[in-house]
């Protein structure tokens, strides 16, 4: 049984400011921000995929205030501890495979952070095709996620995710990676690769379909 939900309703009203102090143990939420921006400049149609309480989606708001940004997560209560303009973000609970089938090809930008080490080995594929279905032609896709190590830090790391989650995380190498897009996305080419503050295990991948 996670303890994240019992955590959570401890923190009361302080509980967005907790989950950034959290958050900010692992990954420069600002850095990664400023990596987005500067790798697309420009975007109209937005696809945040996995975006949770809605920690990453407050940043592409400010850095994209006049795109159609939409939030998709499993979760209940999605985006629910956002605190961005809403006037131009719809959250959804929703699966991407549901959005490429009724939207396919409609988003210049996706991006997926930190998720896809959530998710079960037999469905990271399927993932990766949705994504490719939903991006539009010449679309720009961001892939982040967390690689494994023998350090404190990805212990550290590995134990949040899965007693506050209770989701059964399995994290790739940095290969694995490489193999699982250049599958989903054979025509397309890795523009620009990057590490997040505060640790290398954070990469990201700049995809240009």
């Amino acid at each position: 049984m996670p303890i994240g939900p019992i955590v959570r309703q401890m923190f009361g009203p302080f509980e967005h400011h907790i989950a950034a102090l959290y958050r900010a143990i692992f990954v420069d939420i600002g850095a990664y921000a400023d990596r987005i921006a500067q790798w697309v400049p420009g975007a109209s149609n937005i696809l945040e995929v996995g975006c949770g309480e809605g920690a990453v989606t407050e940043h592409l708001a400010k850095i994209y205030p006049k795109a159609q940004i939409t939030a998709i997560d499993i979760t209940p209560r999605v985006g629910r501890l956002y605190r961005g303009d809403r006037s131009n973000v719809a959250f959804e609970e929703t699966t991407v495979q549901e959005v490429a089938a009724s939207r396919p090809h409609q988003f210049d930008f996706i991006i997926l952070s930190d998720v896809i080490h959530h998710v079960p080995e037999a469905l990271r594929s399927e993932i990766l095709d949705s994504v490719r279905t939903a991006l539009a032609p010449n679309g720009t896709f961001i892939f982040k996620d967390w690689k494994h190590s023998r350090t404190p830090i990805h212990w550290m790391c590995h134990a949040g995710d899965r007693w506050l989650t209770g989701d059964k995380v399995r994290y790739l190498d940095k290969k694995e990676a490489d193999a699982m897009i250049g599958k989903s996305f054979p025509d397309a080419k890795v523009a620009d690769e990057a590490w997040v503050r505060p640790w290398r295990n954070n990469f990201a991948m700049l995809i240009k379909a």
